[in-house]
């Protein structure tokens, strides 16, 4: 299987806020591994994806309050 590494810019910042996306992000089928940089100014979310699309992943990451944007 292929793997895609994936990744979006978005308003995770802190650990709280990773708390609070872990469960969504955790339901995504495909995702193998995900982490976000919130050193970074724009807090990159990286995911390690087998399966899982890139609509899923921002999805999942709406649904628990962030905002997420495709880097390009």
């Amino acid at each position: 299987m292929d793997n895609n590494t994936l990744k979006f810019k978005t308003s995770i910042h802190c650990g709280g806020c990773l708390k609070a996306v872990t469960p969504f992000l955790n339901q995504v089928d495909g995702i193998k591994a995900w982490e976000v940089d919130t050193e970074s100014a724009d807090k990159i979310l990286t995911v390690d994806s087998q399966s899982a699309s890139p609509e899923a992943i921002s999805e999942a990451v709406k649904k628990a309050g962030f905002e997420i944007s495709p880097l390009a």
